[in-house]
C-alpha cells in the first residue's frame, strides 16, 4: 500500500471472454463511490483484455478494453485484478502472466476474481499460498493448483495476493482494500451509499450451512441428507445407510425427497455426482477414468452412459463442447432442447 494518503490510485482491469460482469461492476463501485463522495478522483480503472477491444461477458453485456501489449510497460498499477469466469486456463497468455508477476514484484496488489485464481496459480503467483475461486470450480481448482491451498471462504488476502469467489463478496473485498487504502471513514460511506450494510470477512463461507437466502423450503432432514451426499460424492453412502443415520424409514426419506427436491434421494445423489463429475471434465485434463472414480462410478461405462442421459452428450464430447461458453451455461445442467430466454 502506498503510504501517501493523496497519491493517484490506478486499477487494471484484466478481463476476458464470458467474464462476470456482475462481479467486476461489484468491485469496481466502490472505488467509484469514494471519489464521488470524496470529491476527489483518487482511484481510476481502466479494462484491459488480451487483444483490446470488445470484450463480451457471460450476460451479453460488451465491454470496451485497451490491450494489455498497450499499458505502459514500465507502469505498475496500484491493483491489478484478473477477471474470468469460464474455461481461464485459456486466458493466462505468457505475456499476462510476466506482467502480473513484474507487477507484484513491483508492490502491486495482484488479485483474482470468480476464476481468477486459476490464472494467478498458472503465473506462479498462488505457490505455497491459500486461495479460492468461485465454488462451482473448487474441484477444478484443486486439481490445477496443487500447491495451493484451496479454500471456500468468499475470499483470501495473503502477502499482496488476493482472491475472491466473485458475485457480491467483490464489493466485500474491495471495501476492505478501499478502507486500507484511504481510510475508515470513506470506506464506510462508501459502504453505506451501496447499501452494504454487512460487510463480510474472509472467513465467511461461500455457502453457508443452515442458512437459506430466502428463508428454509426444504425441511431439516432432507437438508441433513444433502449435507451427508454432498460430504460423500467420491465414496458413496446407500441410501438405507443415509436414513438410518437420520432416523428415519427410506419410504418416509423418498417421500420428503419427491413432495421438496423433486427427485428420489437415488436421482438426486447420481445428479450431483454427475454435477462434480462435469466440472472435472469441463475444466481440467483428468482422464475421464479418474473422474468417474472421483465421482464414486466404479464403472466407466456406467458413468458415461449416466453422464450422456444427464448432459444430452458423452464426456469426451463434452470436454470438447463444455469449454466453449453458451448461452444456457449458467443452467445447472445441459439437457436437450432447453434454451435459456436469451437465446430464442
Amino acid at each position: 500500500m502506498p503510504q501517501d494518503p493523496n497519491a493517484a490510485l490506478e486499477i487494471a482491469v484484466l478481463v476476458a471472454p464470458h467474464f462476470n460482469v456482475s462481479a467486476t461492476t461489484s468491485f469496481v463501485d466502490p472505488f467509484r463511490v469514494a471519489n464521488y463522495l470524496s470529491g476527489s478522483a483518487r482511484f481510476s480503472w481502466s479494462y484491459l483484455s488480451q487483444a483490446g477491444g470488445a470484450v463480451e461477458s457471460s450476460s451479453g453485456l460488451v465491454v470496451q478494453t485497451g490491450a494489455l501489449r498497450d499499458y505502459p510497460a514500465k507502469e505498475t498499477p496500484w491493483l491489478a485484478l484478473v477477471s474470468t469466469s469460464w474455461s481461464p486456463e485459456r486466458h493466462g497468455s505468457s505475456l499476462l502472466s510476466a506482467r502480473l508477476v513484474r507487477w507484484a514484484q513491483g508492490g502491486a496488489i495482484i488479485g483474482g476474481l470468480d476464476t481468477g485464481g486459476i490464472v494467478l496459480a498458472r503465473a506462479g503467483l498462488l505457490k505455497g499460498k491459500s486461495a479460492t475461486v468461485h465454488y462451482e470450480h473448487i474441484d477444478a481448482f484443486i486439481e490445477l493448483a496443487p500447491e495451493t491451498s484451496v479454500t471456500e471462504t468468499l475470499f483470501v488476502v495473503e502477502d499482496g495476493v488476493f482472491t475472491c469467489c466473485g458475485g457480491t463478496a467483490a464489493t466485500d473485498i474491495a471495501l476492505r482494500l478501499l478502507r486500507s487504502a484511504a481510510g475508515e471513514s470513506i470506506a464506510n460511506a462508501a459502504a453505506r451509499y451501496l447499501f452494504h450494510h454487512d460487510v463480510r470477512d474472509e472467513d465467511h463461507s461461500q455457502n453457508p450451512k443452515g442458512f437459506e437466502p430466502m428463508g428454509y423450503v426444504t425441511p431439516s432432514p432432507v437438508r441433513a441428507a444433502i449435507d451427508m451426499m454432498e460430504a460423500h460424492l467420491e465414496a458413496p453412502l446407500t441410501i438405507p445407510d443415509i436414513s438410518a443415520r437420520l432416523g428415519l424409514s427410506q419410504r418416509h426419506l423418498g417421500r420428503l425427497f419427491r413432495r421438496y427436491v423433486r427427485k428420489s434421494p437415488v436421482a438426486y445423489y447420481r445428479d450431483i455426482r454427475l454435477d462434480r463429475a462435469r466440472g472435472l471434465v469441463t475444466q481440467t485434463e483428468l482422464r475421464l477414468s479418474e473422474i468417474a472414480a472421483a465421482a464414486g462410478f466404479n464403472s466407466q461405462a456406467h458413468f458415461t452412459r449416466a453422464y450422456h442421459q444427464r448432459f444430452g452428450l458423452a464426456p469426451s464430447a463434452d470436454r470438447v463442447q463444455g469449454r466453449v461458453p453458451f448461452e444456457f451455461r449458467a443452467w445447472p445442467m445441459h439437457q436437450p432442447g432447453l434454451k435459456s430466454a436469451g437465446s430464442a
